[in-house]
């Protein structure tokens, strides 16, 4: 197995796992900042590893991932305007 994979693989548990953990408990606005966090590691890491394993074909999925996870912010945001 490639070092960087095993790297980016821990990575991912370590630094999505509290955003994840916001996500799942807590108020409306903290859920958001959860959200955020995850998205951002994520696109981060496949990133990285598209460049790592030589595939820039494969930076298409991080690039779909951030407009997926901005529209996802600005729905939440909507409905979250509506608890107020």
């Amino acid at each position: 197995m490639n070092p960087f994979l095993l790297l980016a693989g821990v990575l991912l548990v370590v630094l999505a796992g509290p955003g994840l953990l916001l996500v799942a408990r807590g108020t409306a606005t903290s859920r958001l900042a959860g959200l955020q966090l995850a998205s951002a590691v994520t696109v981060l890491l496949l990133t990285v590893l598209s460049v790592v394993m030589g595939q820039p074909s494969l930076l298409i999925v991080p690039l779909v991932a951030v407009l997926l996870s901005f529209a996802g912010t600005l729905v939440f945001t909507r409905l979250l305007r509506g608890h107020r």
